[in-house]
């Protein structure tokens, strides 16, 4: 094994992405990303003792491009003699249907065909290619987006069945590699535009960053996710026993207790909230929170609204949670 193949395995062995037996599905687009974690993969599986299966969706959002890369992938997993499976999603249409963003679409699109193969192949993992800079990508896209803590972890190497093994990996280092492998990849002419957001980010902005602070940018964002995500799990348990142990702060019979809420700091208060609305199923966010928290310094009888459907009403001793009749 070289370098990089050495440094994929000591990640996956590291931080448990993949125990011996298991069954992992590569989600490959044909990009130099996913091509080079095939690669990786096929060379530790003797090591890993896993099996290996690759998975392909096809958005369709390119004509002939598209269907190149799905052949593209389906040719080379031949040549590693893999099983791949291959989804073709109408995007467009489900963009239409679902009223979101194609990128959202074909996100949901993907990760619902993976957990499809998973079940009805019994595979265990799903691994997708993202990297480092994927990582410092997203991190940016939240902030500019103007979301919370949570957005500012990033990309974590694990979510349930999910795994990430390249997130220590630069892209520099992925094209290294797959020039000394001489393994071809395909080129997504759509991510050269900068019409989308993340693009704008990748191509304009990470770089002139880069280029006025080289080797501080992507160290940053690493540690920022990595703190980030080590402070939301400690919140997570400590919010976990604050609601189980205080009364009325858990959402019973769609109240929380005003009392109960008036003795916590303001942060605790919009965590508290927060709990509250992702259990009813509502969008969170800064903005609904405030409104949520400055309630409480009205009176009774007071309310405001939270989300198109949820009203949220000082009645009595309670904040009473009360979705809006059709």
């Amino acid at each position: 094994m070289n370098v990089l193949e050495k440094k994929f395995l000591e990640q996956i062995r590291i931080r448990q992405l993949v125990e011996e037996g298991e069954r992992v599905l590569v989600a490959v687009s044909g990009g130099p990303d996913s091509m080079a974690m095939l690669s990786l993969f096929c060379a530790v599986k003797p090591v890993l003792h896993c099996e290996l299966a690759v998975a392909h969706c096809n958005f369709q959002l390119r004509g002939e491009e598209s269907d190149a890369e799905e052949q593209f992938v389906r040719d080379h997993c031949f040549s590693l003699d893999l099983e791949c499976f291959v989804e073709q999603c109408d995007t467009l249409k489900s963009a239409g249907e679902w009223k979101k963003s194609v990128e959202e679409s074909a996100r949901i699109l993907r990760y619902s065909y993976f957990e499809k193969v998973m079940q009805e192949k019994g595979y265990t993992r799903v691994a997708t290619g993202h990297h480092v800079n994927d990582n410092a990508e997203t991190i940016l896209f939240n902030l500019f987006r103007g979301v919370s803590l949570h957005g500012l972890k990033g990309i974590r190497a694990r979510h349930g069945k999910i795994i990430r093994p390249m997130l220590l990996i630069h892209k520099a280092d992925i094209i290294a590699y797959l020039k000394e492998k001489g393994i071809d990849s395909r080129t997504d002419t759509s991510n050269l535009v900068n019409d989308y957001d993340r693009n704008f980010i990748r191509n304009r902005v990470i770089p002139l960053i880069e280029e006025r602070f080289p080797h501080k940018l992507m160290p940053s964002l690493r540690r920022l996710s990595e703190q980030a995500g080590e402070l939301e799990e400690f919140l997570e348990l400590y919010f976990e026993n604050l609601i189980e142990h205080e009364p009325g702060l858990s959402l019973t019979d769609g109240e929380l207790n005003v009392h109960a809420l008036q003795q916590l700091l303001i942060f605790e208060q919009k965590e508290v909230f927060k709990r509250a609305l992702q259990d009813l199923d509502i969008p969170v966010d800064n903005q609904t929170l405030q409104k949520l928290v400055d309630l409480l310094h009205t009176q009774p009888g007071k309310k405001v609204l939270a989300g198109r459907q949820l009203q949220v009403l000082w009645k009595g001793g309670s904040l009473c949670f009360m979705r809006d009749l059709p």
